[in-house]
């Protein structure tokens, strides 16, 4: 990895998927994790309703085993829930999890898989760095816990934080670059204003300031909107709008997330 590519001359970092973690969090204190559609979306609605979530590679052959090892219920994927499952989509967290859902075993953990955001989650856990869950839904509360929370070694006694956009994947498994999740990554760069910002990270906060103000429709209208929108998850979409909804503060603690905003 070329040193340039570490951004290590600056104390908030952006980039992009699995390879672009590995690039910057050697020397973060913080890696935020950005999947707007739906992962980290999905998790600021668990966490909402008190939910412990375990993030988890996309394996569904080994997921319900890990699940059923922690006493939790496993999300399946959204193509293959049926009426009443729990999947990667955020509305059908916040209907199981919410008046009249789930009871019993299970009710107050989840195990999330996801190809993107969930899984990189699951490979930053023994990178030595504090795993954070963003979304549009909670970037403003994700910001102030940042900000309020001095790590020593940081540039100024704060920390070195790396926003990781999760991306999508095209057919081939690469990343694709995904507007919802520069936008998820600059609506929390910008919340931590510029100072000590590199290149990247401004103009991702750039990209936000400019979607900011028709952002529900810019969801939409973007490429992962409407592949939602047309497999009929538009609800998802309006879910993943709610800009600043939510406080709570997805922290990576051992295997599972649980709010930092509460502690």
């Amino acid at each position: 990895m070329l040193p340039a590519h570490r951004q290590g001359a600056y104390r908030l970092r952006f980039d992009w998927g699995p390879s672009g973690a590995a690039a910057l969090v050697e020397d973060s204190d913080v890696a935020v994790v950005v999947d707007v559609l739906s992962f980290t979306t999905t998790l600021t609605v668990a966490l909402d309703r008190g939910v412990t979530v375990y993030p988890y590679r996309w394996d569904p052959e080994s997921a319900a085993g890990y699940a059923a090892g922690r006493g939790a219920t496993v999300a399946v994927g959204r193509s293959r829930a049926l009426p009443g499952d729990v999947s990667l989509s955020p509305g059908s967290v916040r209907a199981a999890f919410g008046p009249g859902g789930l009871a019993g075993a299970g009710a107050n953990r989840l195990v999330l898989p996801s190809p993107n955001g969930s899984a990189l989650c699951f490979g930053l856990a023994d990178a030595g760095v504090d795993v954070v869950g963003a979304s549009l839904r909670n970037a403003t509360a994700v910001a102030h816990w940042l900000s309020r929370r001095p790590v020593s070694g940081g540039s100024s006694g704060r920390p070195r934080v790396a926003v990781i956009a999760a991306g999508e994947r095209w057919p081939d498994g690469s990343i694709r670059p995904s507007l919802e999740d520069l936008w998820g990554a600059g609506a929390v760069l910008r919340a931590l204003g510029t100072a000590g910002a590199s290149p990247e990270a401004r103009a991702a906060a750039d990209a936000f300031a400019a979607a900011e103000g028709d952002l529900r429709t810019r969801l939409r209208d973007c490429a992962s909107g409407r592949e939602l929108i047309g497999k009929g998850f538009g609800d998802d979409v309006e879910i993943a709008a709610e800009l600043d909804t939510s406080a709570v503060v997805p922290l990576l603690r051992g295997e599972a997330f649980v709010d930092a905003a509460e502690s």
